[in-house]
């Protein structure tokens, strides 16, 4: 099944509207990248770029039946922003996916002698920026890229584009939630997603 055909399945949101828009899902900076401007619904008077929460959906349903093809100990979750941790290692916790919440350490995945080597098969990153280092280790691997694009990210290296608020506390507890809930679903851990019993509040940072 292409990107394009998973896209295309259904047509209501995983979550109602209100909940991206709440958490500010949509809420992006104030320059844009070219990579991103498909995803820019709208420029706001105060000169923020507006991400289309649609898109957004979308993308985390292909990224939740990509994910879902792989062992989860081989799907690395990075995250060097402060607000990303939290979400992150939530994710880690219940897929069971490794997580990297914080500085990165160099080497992580290409060099065997470190204490926390790992050989992942796809990687998931909070920022394409932030979490550069861990970008161009998984570049040099081969290995596909999901990343969590704001308006301002450059994305000619992901494989997989979420576009959201990357910035934000309770966007990014938005965004992991429902991709954890959705990853769960397309493995078949979850028959329903009224079945995932974990809340927004559960991924969000501590202030």
């Amino acid at each position: 099944m292409s990107e394009d055909e998973i896209i295309a399945v259904g047509g209501e949101l995983l979550v109602p509207e209100d909940l991206y828009l709440t958490s500010g899902v949509h809420i992006g900076t104030q320059q844009k990248s070219a990579d991103m401007k498909d995803f820019i619904y709208k420029v706001r008077q105060d000169g923020l770029y507006v991400l289309d929460v649609k898109k957004t959906d979308e993308r985390i349903r292909a990224a939740a039946s990509f994910l879902a093809r792989y062992d989860p100990k081989r799907i690395l979750v990075v995250s060097a922003r402060q607000y990303g941790q939290r979400p992150a290692r939530e994710f880690s916790k219940a897929v069971g996916a490794p997580a990297f919440a914080g500085r990165f350490v160099p080497g992580t995945m290409t060099n065997p002698v470190n204490d926390g080597f790992i050989e992942p098969e796809v990687l998931v990153v909070t920022d394409p920026a932030a979490d550069k280092q861990a970008l161009n280790e998984a570049l040099n691997l081969g290995i596909p890229i999901v990343a969590m694009c704001d308006a301002n990210n450059e994305t000619r290296n992901v494989d997989l584009v979420i576009p959201t608020n990357n910035k934000g506390r309770r966007a990014l507890a938005c965004v992991y939630w429902i991709l954890t809930r959705e990853l769960l679903l397309a493995r078949g851990d979850l028959k329903d997603p009224a079945d995932f019993k974990r809340e927004i509040e559960d991924f969000e940072a501590k202030l």
